[in-house]
């Protein structure tokens, strides 16, 4: 079964680089028609979709979000990292990493790290 695990720091500063790490466990992440993603929830808000990396490394990002964010992967640890530049409270959200997987007729997020808190100090 698979399992992510989403780290790093709880609070950055305004200005700032927030990085965080999704660990995955029970199946590699460069298993064909996997995408690695990563999603967030502000406080009172729905959830905001950020990026992701695919099985083969290639990469996607919200348009919104996307001159500010990196996503990368070290395939040895099997993990994924989220970088986002120039932090504001803004950012301050539940980020979220998940499993995207792409079907035939479309495509799923069906495994999802238990999330963890991030907050941007001013």
């Amino acid at each position: 079964q698979v399992q992510l695990q989403e780290s790093g720091p709880g609070l950055v500063n305004a200005s700032q680089t927030l990085s965080l790490t999704c660990t995955v466990s029970g199946g590699s992440i460069t298993t064909n028609d996997y995408a690695w993603s990563w999603i967030r929830q502000p406080p009172g808000k729905g959830l905001e979709w950020i990026g992701y990396i695919e099985y083969s490394g290639s990469t996607y990002y919200s348009p919104s979000l996307k001159s500010r964010t990196s996503i990368s992967r070290d395939t040895s640890k099997n993990q994924s990292t989220l970088q986002l530049s120039s932090v504001t409270p803004e950012d301050t959200a539940v980020y979220y990493c998940a499993r995207r997987t792409t079907y035939s007729s479309g495509y799923s997020y069906d495994c999802w790290g238990q999330g963890t808190q991030v907050t941007v100090s001013s």
